[in-house]
């Protein structure tokens, strides 16, 4: 059962693409001020197909366009700073940028922002209202709002990588290390996009 938590501003936060092979890892961030309640039904985006997860996306900026309570961002972390920094520091990064997203584009009050995270994710200690929760993206329906966000922008980004590297089909797999990716990477080598860390036993 989803728990909805009222407060003026709301941030959800949760991650995508931290076990890929290739891409970077995406973190998204949705604030809202006031109700939530328009997102009830919502889930998490790994229990939604593609077209539900556009369809949500769609419902998100209607609703910001018609109220102006709700702000989302996106923040990327490429490969090559994967590589140097580790997933984890990576992933905390990305927080950090949608957060100072949402205060400089926004102008939202950083003191009186309620932020929730998904899993493993933390803000920064500046922070001082934050709480990780885990499977937050099956509980909290803002989380599960973020977890869209990000999915479905690392998605695009994927596709639009793949007409450049279409000889690894990130169409398809979207960096996962699916059987089909392995084999290309075994078959052409390394791209730009790959996460040399993780690639290891496979060149």
């Amino acid at each position: 059962m989803m728990i909805i938590v009222a407060t003026n501003y709301l941030i959800g936060i949760d991650e995508v693409g931290r076990g890929p092979l290739a891409g970077p890892i995406t973190v998204g961030a949705v604030a809202a001020k006031g109700s939530t309640k328009f997102l009830r039904g919502i889930k998490d985006s790994k229990k939604l197909s593609p077209r539900q997860r556009e369809e949500w996306l769609r419902k998100i900026k209607t609703w910001n366009l018609k109220h102006g309570t709700l702000s989302m961002v996106t923040a990327s972390i490429e490969a090559a700073t994967i590589d140097k920094i580790g997933i984890a520091a990576a992933a905390r990064l990305a927080v950090m940028r949608c957060l100072q997203k949402l205060i400089a584009d926004h102008g939202l009050p950083a003191k009186y922002l309620k932020i929730l995270l998904d899993g493993g994710l933390y803000a920064p200690a500046v922070y001082q209202h934050q709480k990780t929760i885990i499977k937050g993206d099956e509980k909290i329906p803002i989380i599960a709002a973020a977890s869209i966000v990000a999915k479905v922008t690392r998605d695009r980004k994927m596709k639009k990588l793949h007409t450049k590297f279409p000889i690894y089909q990130f169409d398809l797999h979207k960096g996962y290390g699916t059987k089909l990716h392995q084999a290309a990477i075994r078959e052409h080598g390394l791209s730009v996009l790959h996460r040399r860390t993780f690639c290891a036993k496979l060149i």
